[in-house]
């Protein structure tokens, strides 16, 4: 029982450290986007794609896959340039 109580506490503060992750992303992206957008317009229309999406994935409380979405689109950005 003891070790059980353990997983879920730690499990329970590994999700609201995702859900604090997920802003910064977002404005990490919204930066590079402002002071260094790709030049490709299929690369940025993806970006802006994953970057909406990982909003929405934030919003809905699935803080796991926003990190991974918006982590998509930051390579995208680190990639391009």
């Amino acid at each position: 029982m003891h070790r059980f109580a353990a997983f879920l506490t730690a499990a329970l503060f590994s999700t609201s450290l995702w859900a604090m992750h997920c802003p910064a992303d977002m404005a990490k992206i919204d930066g590079l986007l402002k002071t260094d957008p790709p030049s490709d317009a299929t690369v940025l229309a993806q970006v802006q794609k994953l970057r909406a999406e990982g909003e929405t994935l934030h919003k809905a409380g699935n803080h796991g896959e926003s990190v991974k979405v918006l982590g998509e689109a930051l390579q995208l950005l680190e990639a391009s340039e």
